[in-house]
């Protein structure tokens, strides 16, 4: 089963709807997905979870059992300040070190209401998971002026669509 792993907690987000589209994608594909979404971290984790307190908190400790079952990753990936959002690193910080995610594969989708698509943010998460011996698959949209490209949270803009499409087959092949 792939993870689609929605790269911030804010509520009603974006990221979620790609998310969904993603799924969708794969669905068609035949292969199962779920979506875990940052947003349904335990709101105390940073302080109850990680570090010393590493498998002291059961809410996030059931949130780390999902994902580290999974072999194969999505990462939905909005540009925040010019990387990824900071909850997404302090999750990877809280999964198991080194073994959650070492010999697995993943996906990055980039996303921003800029022009960039999230690009940094992917360089710099695609170094986090190299150092922590993730494969990364090579074709990774970015999905710039997300909100300019959707309609009633579809996306309206072809090639994005394509993408998409495109990355899902090698997902799935990966």
């Amino acid at each position: 089963m792939i993870k689609i792993i929605v790269g911030t907690n804010r509520r009603n987000s974006v990221s979620k709807i790609i998310a969904e589209i993603f799924q969708g994608i794969l669905a068609e594909k035949g292969a199962e997905s779920e979506i875990l979404e940052l947003e349904h971290l335990p709101a105390d984790f940073t302080a109850t979870a990680l570090y010393e307190n590493n498998g002291k908190n059961p809410d996030f400790n059931s949130f780390h059992d999902r994902v580290k079952e999974g072999k194969k990753y999505v990462f939905i990936v909005p540009e925040y300040n010019g990387s990824f959002p900071g909850i997404l690193k302090t999750f990877i910080d809280g999964m198991t070190y080194p073994n959650t995610f070492r010999n697995k594969k993943c996906a990055l989708i980039g996303l921003s209401s800029g022009i960039g698509g999230g690009g940094i943010a992917l360089s710099h998460l695609t170094d986090i998971f190299h150092y922590l011996g993730m494969h990364v698959l090579a074709l990774k949209p970015k999905l710039a002026k997300i909100e300019q490209n959707m309609s009633d949270n579809l996306l309206t803009n072809r090639l994005y669509v394509e993408l998409l499409h495109t990355q899902a087959d090698m997902l799935v092949e990966f």
